[in-house]
């Protein structure tokens, strides 16, 4: 059975609000009926249930409520990331990942039955009405989250643009209790920011993996080849990157990448296991990178910086990311819903599986002093701490298909293992993007500038 590949943040975390984010891949889409074919073991049972509660409820119940709400609860014993999708769900998930949507713009998780913030997204209601991290949102116009499903919490969020909902607020540090009232928005996300960083150095920032992310990606590029210098060096941060679309993953790594293994699935069928190669043409070499991460860089973004830390064409600086690697299935049902199945894991070139542990980086750092102390306003959630989450292989994987070997050596910028030098900032005083307050970034381009310093690299592209 085939359906279309995604892997990435869906339901547990972080998921959008009014976006479920999602990898998604270029596999054609098999509609499937709704009756499974297959006679389960518990069927019988299921249906007396069924039959007793329409007949003894106290009220009348809607036998398709009762279906839907069956089918919810064996998704979610599966894992964190399978669920169901309602027609207007999947319709939804359909037209978000062009990247326009309509919500609050608040990234989300399900911790300890809590709703919890994981991050609001830059220039939406969420962000500027102060919405931060870590913050547990109680009730959504007055009805309380505790245990909600983060589905039923994601449409009760979403709404018509100018419209509004009323969040209460529970936050630690500092201690308070509060009411917003957030005004909905159509959500339009830029998935690529980028700025000259001077002398021939570029910042390019993705904040998810969505259709056109690669042209972006590519127009950014280009702009910084043609200033004067040229592209000496290139920061790409995924830090906070939530992940998006596989095939967008996998084309912005072949960006920088002429050869090899980009990422690879493996699944209990023969259609779950597929390869990604990167290509020659169009290939962006001869300059060093740094790729930032942390711990909500995730899925998509774990792809990128897997596969250019594995070629050694990147060197990996921040905290450990997320640890999201399974691969969901979106499979279309008969009446226009869907169901997000988890059906594969994917591993790096090397055969790393990063599922529950992620990527490590090749130079930790934490942004702040603060933070370096574990001073957070509450604990880091990754996949790990997640109820359900995929264990991590056992043993890690071999890949069938190894990395591929190249004519040349890719080009190494640094030996994994440097130590990160001092000049942290306090956690409040971090402003991500901006050198001169963003300890990581100025760290990444100080080592750009040290390479340089010993090699001489000119920007070029394979046409």
């Amino acid at each position: 059975m085939r359906g279309k590949r995604r892997t990435g943040l869906a339901l547990a975390i972080p998921l959008l609000v009014g976006l479920v984010v999602l990898l998604a891949g270029s596999r054609g889409v098999e509609r499937v009926g709704a009756s499974p074919n297959e006679a389960y073991e518990q069927l019988e049972q299921f249906t007396n249930v069924l039959s007793i509660v329409q007949k003894n409820y106290v009220e009348e119940v809607d036998t398709k409520r009762l279906v839907e709400g069956a089918i919810n609860g064996m998704l979610i014993a599966l894992d964190p990331h399978s669920a169901y999708l309602t027609p207007e769900l999947y319709k939804e998930l359909q037209v978000e990942t062009k990247g326009s949507f309509g919500g609050l713009g608040i990234e989300i998780t399900n911790r300890n039955g809590m709703l919890t913030v994981v991050a609001p997204i830059e220039d939406t209601p969420a962000y500027r009405a102060g919405i931060k991290a870590q913050d547990v949102i109680l009730k959504i116009d007055g009805e309380f989250t505790k245990d909600m499903t983060l589905v039923e919490a994601v449409k009760k969020m979403r709404g018509p643009k100018g419209t509004k909902v009323k969040l209460t607020i529970k936050r630690d540090e500092p201690s308070a209790l509060f009411d917003v009232t957030l005004t909905r928005e159509i959500i339009k996300i830029q998935s690529v920011k980028s700025k000259p960083l001077g002398d021939g150095y570029g910042y390019l920032r993705l904040t998810q993996f969505q259709e056109r992310t690669d042209e972006d990606v590519v127009r950014a590029l280009r702009a910084f080849e043609k200033a004067p210098g040229g592209l000496r060096g290139l920061v790409l941060d995924l830090r906070n990157n939530p992940g998006g679309l596989l095939t967008q993953a996998v084309k912005v790594t072949d960006l920088f990448l002429d050869a090899g293994l980009i990422v690879y699935t493996d699944g209990r069928l023969e259609n779950q296991k597929q390869k990604y190669f990167a290509h020659k043409t169009n290939t962006w070499t001869g300059f060093p990178m740094v790729v930032l991460v942390n711990g909500g860089s995730a899925s998509a973004s774990e792809i990128v910086a897997g596969a250019l830390q594995d070629h050694k064409r990147a060197l990996v600086l921040g905290t450990t990311t997320f640890g999201k690697g399974s691969v969901q299935t979106i499979l279309p049902l008969d009446d226009n819903s869907a169901l997000r199945l988890t059906t594969a894991r994917y591993y790096t070139p090397s055969g790393r599986s990063i599922q529950a542990t992620g990527i490590v980086p090749d130079v930790e750092m934490e942004q702040g002093t603060r933070l370096a102390q574990g001073e957070r306003g509450g604990a880091i959630v990754r996949e790990a701490n997640l109820p359900r989450h995929l264990q991590h292989p056992e043993k890690e994987r071999t890949p069938s298909s190894p990395l591929e070997p190249e004519d040349e050596e890719p080009s190494e910028p640094a030996a994994p293992g440097v130590t990160p030098a001092g000049n942290l900032a306090p956690a409040d005083e971090v402003r991500e993007g901006e050198p001169g307050r963003d300890p990581q970034l100025d760290r990444a381009l100080e080592l750009l500038k040290s390479w340089q310093a010993n090699k001489t690299f000119v920007a070029k592209r394979d046409e």
